[in-house]
């Protein structure tokens, strides 16, 4: 991540700070709280674009589901940077700690890929980035 991801990181908790109403305990608590809230709306918008509650029908794009993980990756930004003032060093720290754990079991990049048998995957019934009037 580069440094004008945590800036504006650091802009949003400070905003949030200052429109904060609770204490800094419970602040930090919800923003903990809030992860749940966005993974729910992931969930949701899967469901929506798969068409999964027949009662609905498809109510999502493939690009809701996009935007619902990026404010989980927000979400979860945020509440680290409220954890911790270091929030960039705790990340590069995991996500090199999480490659190097992961290193011994990856393939190459530009190498084979191993073939699996796997059951064929459902194929959409709409083009994943249309929404329904566009289907």
């Amino acid at each position: 991540m580069d440094s004008r991801t945590w800036e504006s990181v650091d802009h949003l908790v400070a905003w949030l700070d200052e429109q904060s109403t609770q204490s800094p305990r419970e602040e930090r608590l919800l923003r903990l709280l809030k992860l749940s809230e966005e993974v729910g709306e992931v969930g949701a918008a899967v469901i929506g674009a798969t068409g999964q509650n027949p009662r609905k029908g498809v109510t999502h794009t493939w690009e809701d589901v996009q935007h619902e993980l990026c404010d989980v990756v927000f979400s979860a930004l945020v509440a680290l940077r409220t954890l911790t003032p270091d929030a960039a060093r705790v990340f590069a720290d995991r996500l090199a700690y999480v490659e190097q754990r992961s290193a011994a079991s990856r393939r190459p990049i530009d190498g084979p890929r191993e073939t699996a048998a796997k059951s064929p995957e459902k194929a959409p019934d709409r083009a994943p980035d249309k929404s329904p009037e566009e289907a």
